[in-house]
């Protein structure tokens, strides 16, 4: 440590690597989340990447980041704007270096801005030689060269080659912002070399980097500054750092091992879903069953025969695969099967962004079926909250025998954050409750004789005697589940299957709203907006403002206390990442007049632009103090 050194307590700080897709800025900041989970501090992270496998190396369109927001306290969010900035050539400046703090630091790799990397970021002279980045606390450094010159002894013995050593610089550049604020590496060096253990000169060329840009930290004179965030004080228990996918993962195994059944998980690759498929294959050993299948149609199916069978079946996909599913979710309402179908939403129409974040499924998924065809819809809030939105999907698909759609998105799907691990004995019981003997008076088996308390049908596993059935995409006769052409009896099914998925309402606890009925604006959401409009209110009312938000889990049916709670205020505000899909549910529901706040950049909403909405509104009504920061 340097003798010019001084060392700062902070209470929260927001840091963005980025460079090309190829500069390992996803590894970097994942690395750098572990060793902030590590020091105890809460956290949130935000993964950015392009779509394409290798996007055209040196240009803006082949810029990856990973911004990560960590505190002595409870956070909400990965944060509006970056403290840190670390580039890696000139396209990343270029792309990022308008969201950096006024004073913020700004750590760049000198050897990305040479004349070609200059062109293909578009610009005409070197932003480190004209001005323009006076605004902020720069600190030039040749990561390349500097990461090359400490392997040069690997390079030399042949063990890597040059361009092994070049690209170790992602982890020199870790080594540097661990040093900077005051993270433990060891973890990441063990992580290192078990993931290189077959490779154990790139192993020893990474860790080599790693240390060296630590060092280079502590020796180095550049740097006045070393920071420190202390541990937050969360509840107690165990925790890991954990993504939406993952957790999703997680809370399907755990309902399987609460209904005792074992779990089918029926898919195709698609992002931002596949790291779904990936988790639970990793976990045959809890009866976990995978199938990639050939296309989206076949995965649907055989998730849908798998329940018939018996199993806990799942599916999952994003935008344009549900669409492809679409026919068989109707066939799981017409047979009337238990199925969860996730939709980790992503940019749209069609293709469109696949690897940026969007809650434009909404619509989809309530709708998007020929009939009438009602299903539930579940939305998971935050990453960590994928693992009971995945239970309760269960709960209510196996308790109503109907399919149901969980929605997450992209943000949450790759997005992470500290998860307490749950008392497993604590989790809902899941009761499958298999009919297991004919049901009828005369020792026949009526398949669509209902629970009259759930209006669910007798789930009967194939080959039980006794309880042989007719089961298809065709009309049944109500009770004995015949075929039927009737106009009466459909009129009869088609209520009877709405009236089911009405009911669920009953089943549903009193909504939380965060705030007083007497406030002067409540805030509502749904799905991975939680985190912005919560930090958003929190800011409004430090301000003086009397603010009140809602958070909905369940889009379909809406809480039963819903309308009565809407009702007692005057503005209702809906944040959405989309065109309004929600505010048109529910003023058509419940003839409130709810604003919308809406965007579709690709991007979660930011806690500042939602704060400074709410403001604007209140001050309209003026209902908000003068004095505001």
């Amino acid at each position: 440590m340097t003798t010019t050194e001084t060392s700062e307590t902070l209470h929260r700080v927001v840091i963005r690597f980025a460079g090309d897709s190829g500069d390992g800025m996803q590894l970097t900041g994942d690395r750098f989340t572990v060793q902030t989970a590590e020091v105890g501090n809460d956290l949130a992270t935000l993964p950015d990447f392009p779509a394409e496998i290798r996007a055209p190396a040196g240009t803006t369109a082949g810029v990856s980041s990973f911004q990560l927001q960590f505190s002595d306290e409870d956070i909400l969010t990965p944060g509006d704007a970056p403290d840190v900035l670390v580039v890696m050539n000139a396209a990343a400046l270029k792309k990022n270096i308008g969201d950096l703090q006024r004073g913020g630091t700004l750590i760049v790799n000198t050897d990305g801005f040479d004349r070609a990397n200059l062109k293909k970021a578009g610009y005409l002279s070197s932003p480190l030689d004209d001005g323009s980045l006076e605004p902020y606390r720069v600190y030039e450094l040749s990561l390349t060269d500097l990461t090359t010159r400490s392997l040069q002894d690997l390079v030399e013995s042949r063990s890597i080659r040059s361009k092994d050593a070049a690209r170790a610089k992602n982890m020199f550049a870790l080594g540097l912002v661990s040093w900077m604020f005051s993270r433990p590496v060891d973890t990441t060096v063990a992580w290192l070399e078990q993931k290189f253990a077959r490779a154990p000169a790139i192993a020893q060329a990474n860790v080599h980097a790693l240390k060296a840009g630590y060092n280079f930290g502590e020796t180095t004179e550049l740097f006045a500054h070393r920071y420190e965030v202390k541990p937050a004080k969360l509840p107690p228990g165990r925790y890991r750092t954990i993504s939406g996918n993952t957790a999703l993962a997680y809370g399907l195994i755990a309902a399987s091992q609460r209904c005792g059944l074992d779990l089918f998980y029926g898919s195709y690759p698609i992002t931002p879903a596949s790291d779904i498929l990936h988790e639970l294959a990793r976990h045959k050993r809890f009866g976990v069953r995978t199938f990639q299948a050939e296309d989206e149609i076949a995965a649907v199916g055989a998730a849908l025969g798998a329940s018939f069978g018996g199993a806990l079946a799942v599916t999952a996909s994003s935008g344009p695969g549900i669409a492809l599913k679409a026919e068989t979710i109707g066939l799981a309402v017409a047979v009337e099967l238990p199925l969860v179908v996730i939709d980790v939403q992503r940019g749209g129409p069609s293709t469109g962004l696949p690897t940026k974040t969007e809650q434009a499924d909404l619509l989809q998924v309530m709708f998007g079926r020929n009939g009438e065809a009602p299903v539930p819809v579940v939305a998971a809030q935050s990453p960590g909250d994928c693992f009971d939105a995945a239970i309760e999907a269960v709960r209510i698909a196996l308790t109503y025998r109907t399919p149901v759609m969980l929605l997450t998105d992209g943000y949450l799907a790759n997005g992470s954050e500290p998860w307490r691990l749950p008392d497993l004995a604590a989790l809902p019981d899941l009761d499958p409750a298999f009919a297991t003997a004919p049901n009828g008076e005369d020792g026949t088996f009526l398949p669509f004789l209902r629970d009259p308390s759930t209006l669910a049908r007798p789930w009967a596993l194939p080959g039980t005697p006794g309880l042989e059935h007719r089961i298809g995409g065709l009309e049944k006769a109500d009770v004995t589940g015949n075929i039927s052409y009737d106009p009466d009896n459909h009129h009869r099914m088609t209520e009877l299957r709405q009236a089911k998925i009405d009911g669920i309402a009953r089943d549903l606890p009193p909504l939380g709203l965060d705030g007083a009925p007497t406030d002067d604006l409540l805030v509502v959401g749904w799905g991975s907006t939680y985190g912005p409009i919560r930090e958003a209110v929190r800011r409004v009312r430090a301000d003086g403002g009397k603010v009140a938000c809602l958070h909905l889990r369940h889009l379909n049916p809406f809480p039963a206390d819903l309308g009565d709670l809407l009702r007692s205020f005057d503005r209702i505000l809906v944040p959405e990442m989309n065109m309004g899909q929600l505010r048109l549910l529910l003023r058509a529901r419940y003839l409130v007049d709810a604003e919308g706040y809406n965007k579709v950049r690709g991007q979660p909403f930011r806690a500042a632009e939602l704060h400074a909405k709410i403001v604007g509104l209140l001050r309209n009504a003026d209902r908000m103090p003068v004095a505001t920061s």
